[in-house]
């Protein structure tokens, strides 16, 4: 442990730029969070930016504003043309400054992994996971897009932002430009790498005769790419320098494009695994270079800046996880971080998923002005019974707040789940999660019981009023025949208990649990997650620089067991992880000669092994053990003797529902439930969901609404007139324009419901001044699966002025698309014609 005497001097020393000083090394990176785009977004977005200020950052950057309407991620993303778009981004510069803080705005233009059909890039070429293909610039476009891109940081140094960073990794269109697999241009901006780097060039020459000298231009450089036809490291060394020479303030590094099959950011990859990448450039520049991917650590960012790998350290999901994690550092207390695990889940899988961002392992993150943690007026004392992950979020939020609160579990560690989760390998950082909540479980006074098994008659007897069951799940055993036998195993079996696994194995469920154990059982030694080199040589990077994009041919090395692994579904194996990482856990697996097989009928188990049927194919897998992953139940046995009792109880994680084992849900329900736990007496009773964030609507916006709801319930919006303005506009992930007048918004959503089948509102939000509703569904097209927000937006009168729709995933996005295009083509034809 650092000592607070000198705490992490080199990430806390301060680092001049000439013209301003960053009071630290730390930067934190940038994430689109979906505020960007959200009723009240910005008020919400300067919470969110402020709270990071005051935990002692150096430098704040934004997630991605696009320059112009082609460069937006989708229709209605946020883009910076305008000073009107400009003036609406003051609240947030404002409040960080306001906090001690610098913030620099990211402008982002999305090229050809748009998520719309009007999208651009350097050549018609589509992007291996996008659905559209794209515009090839016109020469003339490309000026202008360089134009634009000045345009947008004078409106960004105008909204008051300390400076900019333009985006020219991972892919998009300055990427694009400088790649020779996505730049077959034949004018001045294709060829020659100095022809291809031009773009890149121009706009950072552009910007900084529009901006001056004195404000902060970071140019995000992808160093590695780890895709064919990628940049030698000559050629990232040549475009660094010429950046220096066109007025780049900092060099930031960028790692991978999102279409590269290597993981960059995923928990499985090893931390600071690609500082090496940026040390290449140092003493080739002489402007500060910023290394990223994989820093969570104050102690593993104090090491890269240490051994001079780079000037300064980028942490972006870390400051998701913890807005106070420099402050904590500097104080010498990194024991009380909440260290960020790196799963994606609630932060990229939600930017993909069209949510706002939010993070596992702090929920509050994008939403500190709705998860308000408020003292409480009185204490009163609440029993938790299971110290998981959901258990331990309550406890320790509660107790923050004022309440008594006494965690009990049978076992003789906290953790539940997570001490089989951390088994895994790529899994180790929840070793980091339960660090933090012991902490905070001294910090908040908790009283913690360990190795106690309590029953309803334990809690009524101590007069407990109030329990939370956070009990978890029970693991269900399959009707199968033979499923008693001998070489039969539970997963806990395995991860827990350690029994012997034979060298060929069938598992029975391709879940998380699943994939989890297979990864158990396919790896001996060190894990690659906590070795570089091993990772490295596994998904085939290239850490010497002699190839192009920094690629060689992958080397697994020796695999200890044959594994199957089976589900009944027929629909892809793994279809249902994570969308950021689900392609890594498969491909991982897939590496190392698992057999994924779905569709399968569970015969019986006997000596022989395990009798399938697939298909009109019968089949008999001769493995030495079963290991069963098919499902859990909720644990819930105290629930209705401490009910009958007079108890109020709330279930919270696995034992309100173990559908999937769900980190992320279960700690978001414990941390809400905590912020809004009623102290009143009230008949025993399961506790119900925590309700969503609303405000009401008048009168006239809550009758419209409900007539919505009662037309699309019946599949008839021949009503719609009735609560449309005649200028309404519709809005879609279709068109990059939105349709105008309320016949538009009659024909296209009188449309939809026709397309849409199995169509379902979950949720509504209403928004603070009660005139827009959020309305969350979802649905099928086609057969395929698809998820959205109808996004309303009403006048005085109750009438819709702004219809939006926004949906994923990209194959529902697609399908839909398709069906649509076909149904409405006459219609587009005519408002085409009449636009014309």
């Amino acid at each position: 442990m650092t000592t607070a005497a000198a705490p992490f001097p080199h990430m806390l020393a301060p680092l001049d730029l000439g013209f301003t000083t960053l009071k630290n090394r730390v930067l934190m990176g940038s994430m689109h969070v979906g505020l960007e785009e959200a009723p009240n977004g910005f008020e919400r977005m300067a919470a969110f930016y402020a709270e990071r200020a005051r935990g002692g950052v150096g430098l704040i950057v934004t997630g991605g504003i696009a320059p112009n309407d082609r460069a937006r991620p989708m229709p209605g993303g946020a883009a910076m043309t305008t000073q009107a778009e400009a003036d609406k981004h003051k609240i947030v510069t404002q409040a960080v400054h306001e906090a001690g803080g610098k913030i620099c705005m990211q402008i982002l233009h999305f090229g050809r992994y748009a998520y719309h059909p009007e999208l651009v890039a350097p050549s018609a070429l589509k992007a291996p996971i996008s659905p559209f293909r794209p515009h090839a610039l016109t020469t003339e476009e490309v000026r202008q897009t360089v134009e634009d891109y000045a345009n947008a940081a004078v409106l960004a140094q105008s909204a008051g932002y300390d400076g900019v960073e333009i985006m020219g990794s991972e892919g998009y269109l300055i990427n694009e430009f400088i790649a020779a697999q996505t730049n077959q241009r034949d004018d001045e901006y294709g060829g020659s790498y100095e022809n291809r780097i031009r773009f890149a060039l121009e706009i950072v020459r552009r910007t900084r005769e529009r901006v001056g000298q004195n404000f902060i231009i970071i140019f995000r450089l992808s160093m590695l790419d780890l895709v064919e036809g990628g940049s030698t490291q000559d050629e990232v060394v040549q475009l660094a320098q010429a950046l220096e020479q066109a007025g780049v303030t900092i060099l930031n590094t960028g790692i991978g494009w999102h279409e590269a099959r290597i993981p960059t950011i995923a928990t499985k990859v090893p931390r600071a695994a690609f500082a090496w990448v940026t040390q290449q450039l140092k003493g080739k520049v002489g402007i500060p270079l910023v290394a990223t991917n994989r820093i969570n650590t104050p102690e593993v960012a104090e090491e890269v800046l240490a051994k001079g790998q780079a000037d300064m350290v980028s942490m972006a999901r870390p400051f998701l996880a913890d807005p106070e994690f420099v402050n904590k550092a500097a104080a010498g207390r990194s024991q009380d971080i909440n260290t960020c695990i790196g799963c994606n889940q609630a932060c990229l899988d939600h930017t993909f998923g069209g949510k706002i961002t939010s993070c596992l392992v702090n929920p509050r993150a994008c939403h500190e002005t709705i998860l308000v943690p408020l003292p409480l007026p009185r204490k009163e004392r609440v029993a938790v019974v299971g110290a998981g992950p959901a258990g331990l979020a309550f406890a320790t939020e509660a107790a923050g707040r004022g309440l008594d609160v006494t965690l009990f579990d049978a076992a003789g560690e906290i953790g539940g789940q997570f001490n089989v989760a951390k088994q895994i390998p790529g899994k180790e950082e929840f070793y980091e999660t339960l660090r933090y909540f012991g902490e905070r479980l001294k910090q908040t006074g908790v009283t913690v019981k360990l190795g106690q098994r309590v029953s309803a008659e334990d809690l009524v007897q101590q007069g407990f009023q109030q329990v939370v069951l956070a009990t978890g799940i029970t693991p269900r055993l399959p009707e199968i025949e033979g499923v008693g036998h001998p070489k039969v195993l539970g997963y806990l079996d395995v991860l827990r208990d350690k029994k012997p696994v034979g060298k060929t194995v069938a598992m029975i469920g391709a879940g998380g649990i699943g994939f989890d154990v297979s990864e158990y059982l396919l790896h001996e030694g060190t894990s690659p997650s906590l070795d570089k080199a091993k990772f490295f040589a596994e998904w085939g990077v290239d850490t010497t620089g002699s190839t192009r994009g920094g690629l060689k041919p992958a080397h697994i090395g020796a695999v200890p067991r044959k594994v199957y692994l089976l589900q009944r579904k027929t629909s892809k194996v793994g279809e249902g992880l994570g969308k950021t990482t689900g392609w890594i856990h498969r491909t991982g697996l897939k590496n190392r000669g698992v057999e994924m097989i779905p569709g399968v009928q569970y015969r019986r188990i006997d000596d022989a092994g395990l009798h399938i049927t697939v298909g009109d194919k019968d089949m008999t897998l001769p493995v030495d053990n079963v290991i069963v992953c098919a499902g859990q139940d909720p644990n819930r046995e105290l629930q209705a003797a401490l009910e009958a009792q007079g108890v109020r109880v709330h279930l919270i994680g696995g034992a309100d529902k173990a559908a999937e084992l769900d980190a992320k849900r279960a700690i978001k329900q414990g941390t809400e439930l905590a912020l809004r736990m009623d102290l009143s007496p009230a008949p025993a009773a399961a506790a119900q969901a925590a309700p969503a964030a609303s405000h009401q609507a008048p009168p006239a916006v809550q009758a419209s609404l409900k007539a919505w709801h009662a037309m699309v319930a019946a599949g008839d919006l021949s009503e719609l007139p009735s609560i449309v303005h005649r200028k309404a506009v519709f809005r879609s992930p279709m068109a990059h324009t939105p349709y105008p007048s309320a016949q538009a918004v009659q024909v296209i959503l009188s449309t939809v419901v026709q397309v849409f089948e199995d169509f379902t509102y979950h949720r509504q939000y209403t928004s603070e001044d009660g005139m827009s509703a959020i309305l969350e569904f979802s649905a099928k097209v086609n057969g395929k699966e698809l998820k959205g927000i109808d996004q309303i937006r009403f006048d005085e009168d109750g009438k819709i002025v702004d219809f939006e729709v926004m949906v994923r995933p990209m194959s529902g996005l697609q399908a839909l698309g398709e069906e649509m295009a076909t149904r409405l083509a006459p219609y587009i034809a005519m408002m085409k014609g009449a636009k014309g």
